[in-house]
């Protein structure tokens, strides 16, 4: 029996939601102050037609930010035509954001009509019951971000899997490790199967869409099983989950619905390491109460601190102070 939670940090300068699978994590949103609300999968807005390029309509959003819209079967808009619009599939490195045209509007300038799901509206989708806070939430939150940057991921039982993007697809190759045995072929269907089942928790919480390609270990593949096994594992990212044959060189591919913006490209900024280094400030300030706290950082990451500043200090009084090295890792102590 599938069971799974929901946990939601509130943080200075972000919110972070998870939602974990057998206490494995296996979503991660981020949300952080600022960001433009018309962004957000699910969120609607007034957009003005900039024109169309192929199969490709283009959208002037709120606050001058652009989408594109596939036309399908509808008909191109009028050039400069308002149209009412919602985004199916956030930005990403090199993508504009993904929207759908819902109807016609009144000719006006681009605004924002509805901010789409809040993260309580979410997690009830995902997750139905009670959402945990407090510091269970920031630690489950934090396990999810270091998850979600690995590569290679242990399997139960033994074995592994890794996973890496490319521009056109994501590759996850399958390791058997040492789950051999007498029973090759058993053992790699086990782990094939692992693999996938594991494959598709973590491509949820990486954000991952688009063309994904196993390389399976083993040969003579049970084609059937290993499909059924796929279509029960990724049920949760349909309606838009499509799943191939596998190929005679042991490939399996199958395409997933892009909806959120992939999360490392959320964790690798220096927004990101700024305020990973203001949570550790926050922590450190509650577990040594009336201690004087340093952070020792490179230069560029204390600036980058600096917008969140203020809000730490109304939670822990101005008693930090930021020693500045030329580089390696950051950390924070208390003196």
């Amino acid at each position: 029996m599938s069971v799974r939670r929901a946990f939601l940090d509130r943080s200075i300068g972000e919110d972070r939601a998870v939602v974990t699978l057998n206490d494995e994590p296996e979503r991660l949103i981020i949300r952080r102050d600022g960001e433009p609300e018309w962004g957000r999968l699910g969120s609607r807005s007034i957009a003005r037609n900039l024109g169309r390029e192929g199969a490709v309509q283009f959208l002037l959003m709120p606050e001058d930010g652009e989408a594109v819209a596939p036309l399908g079967a509808s008909k191109p808009l009028v050039q400069g035509a308002a149209v009412l619009v919602e985004v199916t599939a956030e930005s990403r490195t090199g993508k504009q954001a993904v929207v759908r045209v819902l109807g016609p509007a009144e000719p006006q300038a681009p605004r924002l009509e509805a901010s789409g799901l809040s993260f309580e509206q979410l997690l009830a989708g995902w997750a139905p019951g009670d959402i945990t806070g407090g510091p269970e939430a920031r630690e489950r939150a934090d396990e999810a971000q270091e998850l979600a940057l690995q590569t290679v991921h242990p399997l139960a039982g033994g074995g592994s899997l890794s996973i890496e993007t490319t521009r056109a697809l994501t590759a996850i190759d399958v390791d058997v490790g040492g789950r051999g045995g007498p029973d090759a072929g058993r053992a790699a269907k086990t782990v094939n199967l692992a693999a996938i089942a594991a494959a598709a928790r973590l491509l949820r919480l990486k954000g991952l869409g688009g063309l994904v390609v196993f390389d399976l270990v083993g040969k003579g593949h049970d084609g059937p099983a290993l499909a059924a096994a796929a279509r029960a594992a990724f049920s949760a990212d349909d309606p838009g989950v499509a799943i191939g044959p596998i190929s005679r060189f042991g490939l399996f591919e199958l395409a997933l619905p892009w909806r959120t913006r992939p999360v490392a490209e959320r964790l690798t900024s220096a927004e990101a390491q700024a305020l990973s280094l203001i949570r550790a400030l926050e922590r450190e300030g509650r577990a040594h109460p009336g201690s004087r706290l340093i952070a020792a950082c490179p230069a560029d990451l204390a600036r980058a601190a600096e917008p969140w500043l203020d809000a730490l200090a109304d939670r822990l009084g101005r008693r930090f102070a930021f020693e500045v090295r030329a580089g390696g890792p950051w950390e924070v102590r208390s003196a």
